[in-house]
C-alpha cells in the first residue's frame, strides 16, 4: 500500500550544507580512478508506454567499479579524503594525490590507521574496497539481518566483519562506541550531531551519477520527476541538492521512496522534525532498512523534497523480474532489491491513479530512476528472479 505525504518545500539555498565545490572535487577525483567509466542511462520506452508515462530513464549502477552499487562512489571516496586530511597534518602544504595513497607512498604513515563503519552491505563494501586500495585496516559492522554472502564479499576485500544483534541502527550505535574506545576512524554514510564532516564526502561521491546524467542527456530536456530511494537520506539529499544546481530553472519534482516498514524520512516529514522509526519487520529492500535519518540528508530534504512516499514489498520482486526480462525491446537489466524501489512505485501507481495524478505523473512526464544496485547478493537475486 502506498502512503503519500506532499511536502511544502521552500526551496532554501543549500550551499552551506553541500557546496557545489564538493560536487566538483568529487568528480575530478573519481573520474581519474582506475577502471572509472560512466554507468549507463537506459531509456525504458516500452515500459513507459505500458505505465502511461512519457519517458522513463534508468541510471544503472549495477556495474560500478565491480562493486555492483552506487555506494562504490561514496565510501571509497570518503576514505581517501579522510586519509589526505590525516596526512596533511604531518605533511602541511604537500599535494597528496589519490594515486599516492593507492601506490603505497605513505604506507608507513598509515600502518596503524583503521577505518570502520556500519552497513547493510553496499556501503561497507565500498569502504572496504577503498581501504584495500589504500592499504589500511578496515572493520565492518553488520547486523544479523544482512545475508552472510554480503559479509563474505566484504571479507574478500580484506576487511574484518563484526556481526551485531538487532538492525542497522544497532550496528551503527556499536560502531560509535567501539571507534571511540579504539581510536578508529568512522566512515559513515549516516550523519548525526557531532559527526557531519565525513558524510559530506560520502554524499559528494554520489553526485558523480548526476554529473554523468547531464552529459548523457546531451540536448534532451531535464527530467520532470526524480524518484530516489530514501534510506537514511544521504543519497536522496545529494540528488536533491545537485539537481537544484544542475537544473535551477527546470527543477525536477523530487520524490523520496521508502519501505513502509522503514520510513524514517516519511515520518519525519509528517512530524516536521527528525523522527526515529523502530523497525519491527525487515523489508526485502535491505539497503533501505534504516530507522534513523541522516542529519545532513534531512536538512536538505525537509525544505527541498516535494514528496515522501512509502511502498510495500509486494511490487519489488515483480519489478526485478520486469527489468530482468525486459519489456518488448527494452534493454534487460540486472537490478537488486533496493535498486528497483522507484520502479516498484511506478508499477504500483498503475493501479492507483489518484496518487499518480497527485504526483503529476502523465504522458508528458520524464521520470529519472536510480537503479542503485545490481545483484549484490547473487543467491538472493537468482531466487527472486526464478520466483
Amino acid at each position: 500500500m502506498i502512503n503519500h505525504y506532499k511536502n511544502n518545500p521552500t526551496y532554501e539555498n543549500i550551499d552551506d550544507i553541500l557546496s557545489p565545490e564538493l560536487f566538483d572535487d568529487a568528480y575530478l577525483s573519481i573520474k581519474n580512478w582506475t577502471d572509472y567509466a560512466p554507468t549507463p542511462l537506459i531509456k525504458l520506452s516500452n515500459l513507459a508506454s505500458d505505465l502511461d508515462i512519457g519517458e522513463i530513464l534508468y541510471k544503472d549502477e549495477g556495474h560500478r567499479f565491480g562493486l555492483k552499487s552506487f555506494k562504490a562512489l561514496g565510501g571509497a571516496y570518503a576514505v581517501i579524503k579522510v586519509l589526505k586530511d590525516h596526512l596533511s597534518v604531518k605533511y602541511p602544504g604537500v599535494n597528496i594525490l589519490d594515486n599516492d595513497l593507492k601506490t603505497g607512498k605513505y604506507v608507513d604513515d598509515l600502518k596503524d590507521f583503521t577505518v570502520v563503519t556500519a552497513t547493510d552491505g553496499n556501503h561497507g563494501r565500498s569502504v572496504a574496497w577503498g581501504a584495500k586500495e589504500c592499504g589500511i585496516n578496515c572493520k565492518i559492522y553488520m547486523h544479523k539481518g544482512v545475508s552472510e554472502s554480503r559479509g563474505i564479499a566484504v571479507e574478500l576485500l580484506g576487511a574484518e566483519v563484526t556481526w551485531v544483534d538487532g538492525n542497522y541502527d544497532d550496528s551503527l550505535h556499536k560502531v560509535k562506541r567501539d571507534a571511540i574506545e579504539n581510536f578508529w576512524h568512522i566512515i559513515s554514510d549516516t550523519s548525526y550531531i557531532g559527526y557531519m564532516y565525513v558524510p559530506k564526502f560520502v554524499m559528494a561521491g554520489y553526485s558523480v551519477m548526476t554529473t554523468e546524467i547531464v552529459d548523457q542527456l546531451e540536448a534532451s530536456p531535464p527530467p520532470t520527476h526524480i524518484i530516489v530511494q530514501g534510506g537514511v537520506g544521504g543519497l536522496a539529499g545529494t540528488i536533491c541538492a545537485h539537481a537544484a544546481k544542475l537544473w535551477p530553472d527546470n527543477r525536477p519534482r523530487l520524490i523520496v521512496v521508502e519501505p513502509e516498514s522503514a520510513d524514517c524520512l516519511h515520518q519525519s516529514a509528517i512530524a516536521g522534525s527528525p523522527k526515529m522509526v523502530h523497525i519491527k519487520t525487515e523489508t526485502i529492500m535491505g539497503g533501505l532498512s534504516c530507522g534513523e535519518v541522516s542529519a545532513i540528508g534531512w536538512n536538505i530534504l525537509k525544505d527541498n523534497a516535494d514528496d515522501f512516499i512509502t511502498i510495500g514489498d509486494d511490487h519489488v520482486a515483480p519489478a526485478m523480474r520486469l527489468l530482468a526480462s525486459g519489456m518488448g525491446d527494452d534493454e534487460k537489466i540486472v537490478a537488486g532489491e533496493s535498486g528497483v524501489a522507484g520502479l516498484a512505485l511506478l508499477t504500483e501507481l498503475k493501479y492507483n491513479q489518484n496518487i499518480k495524478e497527485a504526483l503529476g505523473l502523465n504522458q508528458s512526464s520524464r521520470v529519472l530512476l536510480f537503479g542503485t544496485e545490481g545483484a549484490t547478493d547473487q543467491e538472493i537475486y537468482d531466487k527472486i528472479i526464478s520466483g
